[in-house]
């Protein structure tokens, strides 16, 4: 098992910053693939970004791609997503999940085995 917890949301106008952690406990962190998506109200949970288990392949959706970044610390047992330049629509509750096959990654979110709780982000004007 593999227990994760998301922390760092909160609210923030547009053009802003936030960096999001998700820290790990339980099973080897760098065993594991590491991935973060978002669910907006009313809408499906979709893929934001992805790191593979060494931290040196990583892959981010077009729709973040320049404004977002995954990054990682195996030492630390944290994935991390920095995020910039936040949009109105970049308003969601963001997970982080953790995939164990082979320690790469997917886009898919059944393809994860283990989920944080959430954290929200708010995007004002």
């Amino acid at each position: 098992q593999v227990q994760l917890v998301e922390s760092g949301g909160g609210l923030v106008q547009a053009g802003g910053s936030l960096r999001l952690s998700c820290a790990a406990s339980g099973r080897t962190f760098s065993n594991y693939a590491m991935g973060w998506f978002r669910q907006a109200p009313g809408k499906e949970r979709e893929f934001v970004a992805a790191i593979n288990w060494s931290g040196l392949s990583t892959y981010a959706a077009d729709s973040v791609k320049g404004r977002f970044t995954i990054s990682r610390d195996n030492a630390k047992n944290t994935v991390y997503l920095q995020m910039n330049s936040l949009k109105l629509d970049d308003t969601a509750v963001y997970y982080c999940a953790a995939r164990s096959y082979s320690g790469s990654y997917s886009t898919s979110e059944y393809r994860y085995d283990y989920w944080g709780q959430g954290t929200q982000v708010t995007v004002s004007s």
